[in-house]
């Protein structure tokens, strides 16, 4: 299975991470394509991704291609005879897993049952082997390689953005405006300016789409009707995250306040989550329904009490908003201080200069134009 930029990059990314530096030297590599735009004729020489590029230089080892098709078979058959190997003894048959991170730990068991193993009639181990080369690889630089690709999409009316084929909700005050996008092997973060709105998992496939349906709470304040057949709220009771409890509360306040007055009472309520934990919600939401009222301050009230209870602060905390602001050009500009603040530091001292006189600007007003010849 051939593997994207993306993977290639965050797998280098990680197997140096595990290695714990960088191998001192060339390291061999297949003509794949996320790293190889174009083989020049009959040589060696290769006409790289400029990204890959970047990557190589940035942990500092040198890339060694091998020949394409049958001239360069004999000088990678090792790996692909380990790679045979490890499915064979390991993979075969395919491992029953729930979760990746599963499948991720029976691998790990796997690699330390491979450390005692000794190839042929070697006196080491391949663990043995390992420490020993370990002491000659180079440090790791102290930040990793930044593999995430970034875009500028624009946020169409219905408060999406779309990414490789997918589309992604963003808070509906960012309508028609661009947003920057960073994406990761397995996420997607959006951001406006220095300040992040919005963060998914990266869906796998075309045409699919993630809602969150606190993007929409502002416009379902004025279009409540929107709120029963949406696909976001189709997806949040999908993920758990609009419960029972926000089913029963929405029910019971419909039925005394009507459809649009009650589904209005519910969004006012999915706001709190904004401002309190989703725990704390859910027993407001709960306490709510047992005393027959829907007002969102009994809820935001009895939620305060939960948190109280549970010994946790009743509000989140939110980060400082980031200000977009330029950066000064000069930055002499940035110690520059106002006047005003200056003299509430320390007065300015008294001007002793004489006043301005205005005779000669007076004998300037009774001069007479000089005419011409």
């Amino acid at each position: 299975m051939a593997l994207s930029k993306q993977e290639l990059f965050e797998g280098h990314v990680h197997a140096l991470t595990v290695l714990g530096g960088v191998p001192a030297g060339q390291v061999r590599y297949d003509n794949l394509t996320p790293a190889v735009r174009k083989v020049v004729f009959r040589s060696r020489l290769r006409e790289e991704n400029p990204k890959w590029t970047a990557l190589r230089e940035f942990y500092g080892f040198t890339a060694f291609y091998c020949e394409p098709g049958l001239r360069g078979a004999h000088e990678k058959g090792g790996v692909e005879g380990q790679v045979g190997y490890f499915r064979r003894n390991y993979l075969t048959p395919v491992p029953r897993v729930q979760t990746l991170e599963e499948l991720n730990l029976r691998i790990v068991q796997f690699e330390e049952r491979e450390a005692g193993r000794r190839i042929g009639s070697r006196i080491r181990t391949i663990g043995e082997d390992f420490a020993q080369e370990a002491a000659h690889l180079l440090p790791l630089p102290a930040e990793p390689f930044e593999t995430a690709m970034t875009f500028h999409p624009r946020v169409d009316r219905y408060s999406r953005i779309t990414v490789k084929m997918c589309s992604y909700s963003v808070p509906a005050r960012f309508i028609d405006r661009k947003v920057t996008v960073q994406l990761t092997g397995d996420t997607l973060v959006v951001f406006a300016g220095l300040r992040e709105i919005a963060r998914h998992p990266r869906l796998a496939g075309r045409g699919l789409e993630r809602l969150i349906l606190d993007h929409y709470l502002e416009v379902l304040l004025r279009k409540p009707g929107a709120l029963d057949r949406s696909e976001a709220l189709h997806q949040a009771r999908a993920e758990g995250t609009f419960t029972a409890a926000h089913e029963a509360f929405w029910a019971m306040a419909k039925q005394q306040l009507g459809t649009d007055d009650g589904t209005t009472a519910l969004v006012r309520v999915l706001l709190l989550h904004r401002h309190q934990q989703h725990a704390d919600v859910i027993a407001g939401l709960r306490a709510a329904v047992r005393l027959g009222t829907c007002n969102e301050d009994v809820v935001a009230l009895e939620a305060r009490k939960a948190a109280q209870a549970a010994g946790r602060a009743p509000t989140v905390t939110a980060s400082p908003t980031v200000v977009d602001q330029p950066e000064p050009a000069d930055p002499l500009l940035a110690q520059v201080s106002h006047l005003t603040s200056r003299r509430l530091a320390k007065s300015l001292p008294d001007d002793v200069r004489p006043l301005p006189r205005l005779e000669q600007w007076d004998e300037l007003l009774h001069l007479h134009r000089k005419e011409s010849p």
